[in-house]
């Protein structure tokens, strides 16, 4: 962790276009001390890295800040339903409110008229791989590979396979993660 922070100090400080001198006279301490810091050749003291965090003009919390992974990598865990894999590729209230999820869809996921969903807001996927049947209602949509959908939700919907298996990426809205991912199990 230390070598991360004495790099993001030099960073910030090249950034700047300012020497250790001038780094040096903006947190009070001496260019000899601040290169020993960035150099690895003095053990970095928090008294140290507030002025130096407020003269880089930073906080401290973005100078000292995690440099794992747990922040940015999702590990999706496979979620099992009637014909349906899912697994949650964003964090709980990220992106605005809307949830992006990968499915894979058996054909023996049911799409007839008692398993439509309505519910408000819009929904919009598009297959991976495979062939996804779109019921909209009374119309039944085939899309392909490499293509997208995007429909309003207040119609009777549901998302099933043609033909083998497909997998798809979607993005729900609240209303459409709480009714096809939390109480319906699928799209």
């Amino acid at each position: 962790m230390d070598s991360v922070i004495r790099q993001r100090i030099r960073g910030l400080r090249l950034a700047r276009g300012w020497t250790l001198d001038a780094l040096a006279a903006r947190c009070n301490t001496s260019p000899s001390n601040l290169s020993r810091i960035e150099a690895g050749r003095r053990r970095i003291a928090l008294d140290q890295l507030v002025p130096i965090a407020r003269a880089l003009d930073t906080t401290l919390d973005q100078l000292v800040e995690s440099t794992g992974d747990e922040d940015v990598v999702i590990r999706p865990q496979p979620c099992d339903a009637q014909g349906t894999t899912s697994w949650l590729l964003s964090r709980e209230r990220s992106l605005h409110g809307v949830t992006v999820a990968k499915m894979r869809i058996t054909p023996d996921r049911p799409t007839d008229a008692e398993h439509l969903k309505v519910h408000p807001g819009r929904e919009w996927f598009t297959v991976l791989s495979g062939t996804a049947l779109l019921r909209l209602g009374e119309r039944t949509i085939l899309i392909q590979e490499g293509n997208a959908a995007e429909f309003a939700t207040m119609t009777p919907h549901a998302i099933g396979a043609q033909d083998g298996t497909v997998e798809i990426l979607t993005i729900f809205d609240h209303n459409g993660e709480r009714t096809h991912l939390r109480d319906g199990g699928g799209t």
